[in-house]
């Protein structure tokens, strides 16, 4: 196979959102925090939305990425406490792939901690082939090829040869 049409996970991003409560923010940095054991960033309002009582500059969530060996680690825990099973919605068409976690007890090796709770978080897979840098790199940014681009196919077959995941119908 060309080197050039290997698909790769580029990051994986782990997300919780807590709205304008505070203190679901903090169980959630600490959750993250315990899963991961990487520093977080606060997600920051930009908008002002009256009736939720969001005003911008307002924490509403926090994130972490992970790169590399580290995150396909945390990507196989994080798939077996799906049973390795994800929906075929959960692919889109540009290769990447996003799930959520309900309950963070499911995840394999990962204990209940009562000053955190039952709470869930999102998953985001970013997946790319070498070459992905001409579209993001500050000069001489080009478009990607038709050919060069992960197809949602693509993606699916690779999540079942790498982890083998099957698609819940």
């Amino acid at each position: 196979m060309n080197p050039m049409r290997q698909i790769r996970i580029e990051k994986l991003t782990l997300n919780i959102g807590a709205g304008t409560n505070q203190d679901t923010l903090k169980k959630g940095m600490k959750l993250l925090k315990n899963l991961t054991g990487k520093d977080l960033v606060k997600t920051i309002s930009q908008k002002r939305i009256p009736s939720w009582g969001v005003r911008p500059g307002l924490p509403v969530g926090c994130k972490t990425i992970l790169r590399g060996e580290e995150a396909e680690k945390i990507l196989i825990r994080l798939i077996a406490a799906k049973d390795n099973k994800l929906n075929e919605s959960c692919f889109d068409s540009q290769g990447n792939v996003a799930f959520g976690i309900h309950e963070y007890i499911d995840v394999p090796d990962l204990n209940y901690d009562p000053s955190i709770g039952i709470m869930g978080f999102q998953v985001c897979v970013t997946l790319s082939r070498p070459g992905y840098r001409v579209k993001y790199r500050k000069k001489l940014n080009r478009k990607l090829g038709k050919g060069h681009i992960i197809t949602k196919e693509e993606s699916i077959a690779f999540f079942k040869q790498k982890f083998g995941i099957s698609l819940n119908e």
